[in-house]
């Protein structure tokens, strides 16, 4: 049956990690209704699935989960869905005319795969060259953050990531590169614990080979303190 296929081709596109496009997906009705209404409909959800599996949900471990798991998934790993929570990232004149490129690695990236809703937990390395705006450090953890608190595909958060400092900086001379496990793929599936996935995006004079061979240098110094 035609049903069927299209199934069998659903469960495909998760298992091989396909993303749809480069925005995250969103309807256009995502923000009728507020969080708290939200969280009340996700809450009602959630209920619903743990009682399907068969728990009991009188008992005093499992009673307040639904509400949890609701104020969770609105309030914080699904926060970047919310415009509101976009980090305001002011920009400064580079007055001491640093000329050469700016990197901070080891960004913390907790993320969630948007095929199996099970967390992507990694480091994000961003780099760019100032043409005379600067930003302020906590800004580049703060967009890290926002992109990846939402259902992600792990090139897309990648992309996402440089065309928000593209645009902030008014520049193309950004870099990230993203290494992250895939719980999805380390505890379900084929479930190799060890494997991880490095994902890049080089714009503008990083696409240059030797812009590009320093930024990797950098990312690989073993910084100690």
């Amino acid at each position: 049956m035609k049903i069927d296929s299209d199934f069998n081709d659903i469960d495909a596109l998760g298992d091989n990690h396909i993303g749809s496009s480069s925005e995250t997906p969103m309807r256009r009705d995502a923000f009728r209704l507020s969080n708290s209404e939200k969280i009340d409909i996700i809450k009602d959800d959630v209920r619903h699935i743990m009682e399907t599996l068969g728990l009991d949900l009188s008992d005093d471990s499992l009673n307040g989960t639904p509400s949890r798991v609701a104020k969770m998934f609105v309030n914080e790993i699904f926060g970047g869905l919310d415009p509101d929570k976009k980090p305001s990232a002011s920009t400064f004149e580079n007055k001491y005319k640093y000329g050469e490129m700016l990197v901070e690695k080891n960004i913390t990236v907790y993320s969630t795969c948007e095929h199996h809703l099970l967390p992507i937990v990694g480091k994000a390395h961003v780099a760019y060259i100032s043409n005379g705006k600067v930003v302020g450090l906590s800004k580049m953890n703060r967009i890290v953050d926002y992109f990846a608190k939402r259902p992600q595909v792990q090139e897309r958060l990648t992309i996402q990531i440089v065309r928000e400092l593209q645009e902030v900086l008014n520049t193309e001379d950004v870099a990230c590169v993203i290494d992250a496990k895939h719980l999805c793929v380390n505890s379900r599936g084929i479930r190799d614990v060890d494997s991880s996935t490095v994902t890049s995006e080089f714009g503008g004079k990083f696409k240059e080979k030797e812009t590009r061979r320093e930024f990797l240098d950098y990312i690989q110094l073993d910084t100690q303190f």
